[in-house]
């Protein structure tokens, strides 16, 4: 079939991009060569308009056990001969169209990444971005994803653990569906994502490839419209079963010493697995594509080139070791097919039926190799004018502090996601420490060392459409903040980078200045950013979503019995706040949701004052000096407090110490760096010696009671009413 600047077009091809490729090739590539690059480059796989300022993250640090970006996911060394693999994705556009295959296939994809690797997954996380749940839409897609989720998570046998749930109109059309996965492998075990050594044959393993997903890349690199709906066939479908046995396959195959190297078939499908491991190895294959096992008859070659149907991986094979290979899927029921072998020119030469499909130089396809960088033009946001013009003093203090509180309690972006999590599994596989005595990050066993992971995924998405530098700042911050209250000390990161279109001058600020904000936290807590995920063209007609730039974080316990939990103990325990309150409410969920005020700044942060809180509550924990931590965000110091209640069905009483801060900055405000503790009386003394060593800022607010709530000396009432409406919002708006 003849190409044209217009055929590359319609596959999402710029015009000068279609010349480089007649260049890389000295002639004008068919069709098949020209989808090919058309997946490849577009964003999803290439980064074209992300890798310059990816490249100026923190990669590097003393735990990591592989470079950034060097394999399928990231690797930290945890002790005793054994590593934690984790790693975030998008799956946003799928499951806007489809959203329970969409949730689905994201989950799969991202536990593939993990095993891929040799690891076992042992815990997945999501965060996930509606629209207004008072909307039919939101609340169709709100229940497939979570049907989605909870569907392949729950059948895979993998205990989904932790996760976040916004709810802001800016998500209507888009919804964010970020899925990340955390796995365990011995250090030695692992297998890299690499095609080498001439006539090694290459393998075809797990589900046969049919015609879903096609184009699954390129649609992910496009902005959601009315029409999108007719892209359904760009969305996969996933089957957890087969998904579970190809774990397994695979997870017996590795130690056997078989394998040259594995890849998964995510996004793009054959061409991007056969494309990648080959330029990473500096080889070629040649590919018999009529030898690939297939659902459908008579699928064309660049439909099976980039296919995304899931649960497939390409192998690598030691020649001689083949029916090692073929026994051990043949045990597990498998498709395994060889389907050609490996070169030495650097070649990728697809074959059907004996005649030459598609030649391409597999370098000139990969990010690192011959994919387009390009450098955006990026300029200040118009809105960022209403929000310098914010001036809370017009802003009146409400005068019924304790009907505010009421209405905080029930917004949906902070009462609690019982519907959601209640349909995930999180007690399969026995590891989750967090179903009976909840941590700001969940705690997971790691059974092989007695050791413990505290994970968590964290973004404050209006923070940072406030401010991108600071607001990714806070992102990061809050995950380690969430590690660090746990008991546990941060690893490293893993991103999801959520945004609008990349040639919107304003859109790039943001993600820029995300970036930026993100290096410098990263850098300051010694978390070194591992890999992760770029979802551009996240747009709804109105315009972008908030720039959401998820942060994944993985912190290690040396024992389980170094945790710490959020809720209150016993009556009487003294409760304090670590931190210094600010008379600040802006961005809170108070001043969006209650107030009605779109525009405002970020809340204050400082990433000095941060760093020095956590580094006192990981000491106060190591001393043993405390019996809860709770750090505070949405909602404020209240909900924090009325969070830590609900745990044991505690009550608490506490006061606003005589000061300048305005009632409801003080009780609703969202300044960061601040974490409510509770103390035995008896270790009163020892505590407030050891924060005094450190000159933080320490205040007494006041104590752990039976069922009531009191707040400045007024009864507002018995807890167990506030747990009823804390816990009953999301289920009611769904049913």
């Amino acid at each position: 079939m003849s190409t044209t600047v217009d055929t590359a077009k319609q596959l999402g091809l710029l015009p000068e991009e279609f010349e480089s490729i007649k260049k890389i090739l000295d002639r004008t590539p068919n069709f098949n060569e020209l989808a090919a690059y058309s997946v490849m480059w577009s964003e999803h796989c290439s980064y074209k308009n992300s890798i310059k300022w990816l490249k100026t993250l923190p990669r590097d640090g003393s735990k990591l056990l592989v470079k950034a970006g060097e394999e399928n996911a990231g690797l930290a060394d945890i002790g005793d001969g054994y590593g934690v693999v984790f790693k975030i994705e998008s799956h946003n556009h799928p499951s806007a169209i489809e959203p329970f295959q969409g949730a689905a296939t994201g989950v799969g994809g991202i536990h593939r990444d993990i095993f891929t690797m040799g690891a076992r997954p042992i815990a997945s996380l999501n965060s996930l971005r509606f629209g207004n749940i008072n909307d039919a839409k939101t609340r169709h897609l709100l229940k497939g994803v979570v049907a989605g989720i909870g569907h392949y998570g729950n059948c895979f046998g993998v205990p989904t653990v932790g996760g976040e749930v916004y709810f802001e109109n800016c998500y209507h059309t888009n919804p964010l569906v970020n899925a990340m996965s955390v796995g365990i492998v011995k250090v030695g075990q692992t297998v890299s994502a690499t095609a080498e050594g001439e006539g090694n044959p290459v393998f075809i393993v797990g589900s046969a490839t049919g015609k879903d997903g096609i184009g699954g890349a390129s649609f992910a690199s496009a902005d959601i419209t009315a029409d999108s709906a007719q892209d359904l066939p760009s969305v996969q479908v996933g089957d957890p079963f087969q998904e579970k046995k190809l774990l397994e396959a695979c997870l017996e195959l590795i130690p056997k010493d078989a394998l040259v190297g594995m890849q998964d078939m995510g996004a793009a499908g054959i061409i991007c697995s056969t494309a990648e491991t080959s330029a990473k190895g500096g080889v070629g294959m040649k590919i018999n594509l009529d030898k690939v096992p297939m659902r459908q008859k008579n699928m064309k070659a660049w439909e099976l080139l980039l296919s995304e149907s899931q649960e497939r991986m390409l192998m690598v094979v030691k020649k001689g070791r083949e029916q090692e290979v073929l026994d051990v899927f043949d045990k597990w029921d498998l498709p395994c097919s060889e389907i050609g072998e490996v070169t030495t020119d650097g070649m990728l030469r697809f074959y059907m039926n004996g005649e030459l499909e598609a030649e391409i130089p597999a370098e000139s396809l990969v990010l690192g190799g011959g994919a387009p960088v390009y450098h955006r033009e990026y300029s200040t946001p118009a809105y960022f004018e209403k929000i310098k013009a914010f001036n809370s003093a017009a802003i009146q203090v409400p005068t019924d502090l304790k009907a505010v509180a009421e209405k905080l309690a029930v917004l949906p972006n902070i009462a609690s996601k019982r519907w959601v999590y209640e349909q995930y599994d999180s007690m399969v596989g026995t590891g989750n420490t967090a179903t009976n005595e909840p941590s700001d990050a969940p705690v997971v066993l790691v059974k092989e060392t007695g050791k413990a992971l505290a994970v968590t995924t964290d973004c404050n998405s209006r923070y940072v459409y406030a401010d991108p530098y600071k607001g990714a700042m806070i992102a990061v911050s809050e995950a380690a903040r969430n590690i660090v209250c746990s008991g546990g000390v941060p690893l490293g990161v893993t991103n999801c980078l959520n945004f609008g279109n990349p040639y919107d001058p304003q859109v790039y600020f943001q993600f820029v200045n995300a970036i930026k904000g993100m290096g410098e936290a990263c850098l300051k807590f010694d978390a070194p950013v591992t890999g992760g995920n770029v979802s551009f063209y996240n747009q709804n007609p109105d315009g972008a979503v908030y720039p959401t730039p998820t942060i994944g974080m993985v912190g290690l316990l040396d024992s389980e019995a170094d945790k710490m939990t959020l809720g209150f103990k016993q009556e009487d325990d003294i409760i304090y706040l670590i931190g210094t309150p600010t008379n600040d409410i802006a961005s809170s969920e108070y001043l969006h949701k209650i107030c009605g005020i779109e525009f405002s700044p970020a809340p204050h942060f400082e990433i000095d004052e941060e760093y020095n809180v956590q580094q006192l509550i990981l000491s106060l924990i190591g001393n043993k000096l405390i019996k809860s931590a709770h750090d505070i965000s949405e909602g404020g110091l209240f909900i924090t407090l009325l969070e830590s209640a609900f745990v044991s069905r505690k009550g608490f009483t506490a006061s606003q110490p005589e000061n300048a801060i305005r009632k409801d900055a003080y009780w609703f405000g969202e300044s960061q760096s601040r974490i409510v503790v509770s103390v035995s009386p008896d270790m009163k003394e020892s505590f407030e010696q050891h924060v005094k060593a450190t000159e933080i800022n320490c205040t007494e607010l006041g104590k752990v009671t039976g069922n009531h709530v009191v707040v400045d000396g007024n009864d507002w009432g018995a807890l167990d009413n506030w747990n009823s409406a804390y816990n009953n919002v999301i289920g009611s708006y769904m049913s």
